[in-house]
């Protein structure tokens, strides 16, 4: 890799969101960041260096691409593997290494690997179809997930009686155990290509009883030190045994006896992580630069305890989007914004999100119930 940073050319595999934060960070150190994405009017459409509208799914496309840049990444898991193999071959650097982001792409996998490495996590059986699903009513009550193609919610299925059976999926999933949790947890890890290694805190998460995704975000959780600790040894056991370079979010419970399960793995900055832009030292933008580019990994400390909303699109709205309740919004005192720049909304879109610092922790679960109910977006 070139000594001076400046002067590559980084291509993102995604232009949504995280692509956008990822740009704001890049800008600080004078990066070059160019994105692929099929929507022309992807978030990143209009502040990237370069933007190319077209599948992220078509070797021919994502290799047209990539012959043109230094260095390859992601912002979603939904990309061609075999043309970054072949990029790679061609002697581009490509972070997340492509048979990881393959190895992701399919919970079934995914799952085996945990397994096979000794990872803690619930219990599963492979199914094939909804009819091996409907067989394994004394595994009841579980959970069934799509193999590949599920995303923030879709592709999951919970399956308490035999009565639920009707709803497993007929492709290739998993059947895993219901997990009876007290919490769930979330650690971003970062690994550089050096070994250096680093976890942010751990941070805690509420998922939308509907929307599958995450509602609230708390960092830092309301968990013992032993706890926390047991979270990162886990997280950093994955991220070596996969021995990947970029960035790593891992999502676990925490059981009614104090044990920490690896839930999901996701290589790329995450939505648990996006309070680190006001809340720590470095943000997991930043981060997933520094570790793509094997710099030294940034300082994760907590500056200031941190909530996390995401900005949803509301019920019943499809169209244009509208926000509601922004000068209300501005007014609270240490709330700060971010809008994706996505010109449309539809019920439960990721619109944006907003996180809001406390120095009183005991606060902020309060204040972000309260805070959530201000900005609206319809259309």
């Amino acid at each position: 890799m070139k000594a001076d940073i400046t002067t590559l050319q980084i291509g993102v595999l995604g232009g949504g969101q995280l692509g956008r934060m990822m740009i704001q960070s890049a800008i600080d150190l004078n990066l070059n960041i160019n994105c692929l994405d099929p929507d022309p009017n992807a978030p990143c459409s209009t502040v990237a260096n370069s933007f190319v509208n077209g599948s992220l799914k078509d070797y021919d496309t994502v290799m047209k691409f990539g012959e043109n840049m230094d260095v390859m990444t992601i912002e979603i898991e939904a990309v061609n593997t075999e043309a970054l193999k072949d990029l790679k071959k061609k002697g581009k650097v490509v972070y997340p290494q492509p048979e990881i982001i393959e190895l992701i792409q399919d919970k079934r996998k995914q799952k085996t690997f945990y397994k096979a490495n000794r990872i803690p996590t619930a219990d599963f059986i492979l199914t094939e179809n909804k009819e091996e699903v409907m067989s394994h009513k004394d595994f009841l009550p579980a959970v069934n997930k799509l193999g590949k193609e599920g995303y923030d919610g879709r592709g999951v299925q919970i399956l308490r009686t035999e009565a639920d059976l009707d709803k497993a999926f007929e492709a290739p999933s998993l059947l895993e155990q219901l997990v009876d949790f007290k919490k769930e947890l979330s650690v971003i890890v970062a690994r550089n290509e050096s070994g250096e290694v680093k976890c942010f805190p751990v941070v805690e998460l509420a998922f939308h009883p509907e929307a599958n995704l995450v509602e609230f975000l708390f960092a830092p959780a309301e968990i013992s030190a032993e706890i926390a600790d047991k979270a990162y040894q886990v997280a950093v056991d994955v991220v070596e045994k996969l021995n990947m370079v970029g960035l790593l979010a891992v999502e676990m419970f925490l059981t009614q006896d104090d044990e920490i399960l690896v839930n999901e793995i996701a290589p790329r900055t995450h939505n648990s992580g996006h309070h680190t832009i006001e809340a720590n030292i470095t943000s997991q933008f930043e981060q997933h630069l520094r570790a793509i580019l094997n710099l030294p990994l940034g300082a994760t400390d907590l500056i200031v305890p941190a909530a996390m909303v995401n900005v949803l699109g509301e019920e019943g709205y499809t169209g244009i989007a509208q926000y509601e309740g922004m000068n209300d919004l501005l007014a609270e005192k240490g709330v700060h914004v971010h809008l994706y720049g996505k010109k449309e909304t539809k019920p439960f879109r990721k619109m944006g999100h907003i996180t809001i610092t406390d120095e009183d922790a005991d606060n902020l679960k309060t204040r972000a119930r309260e805070i959530k109910e201000i900005l609206k977006v319809i259309a």
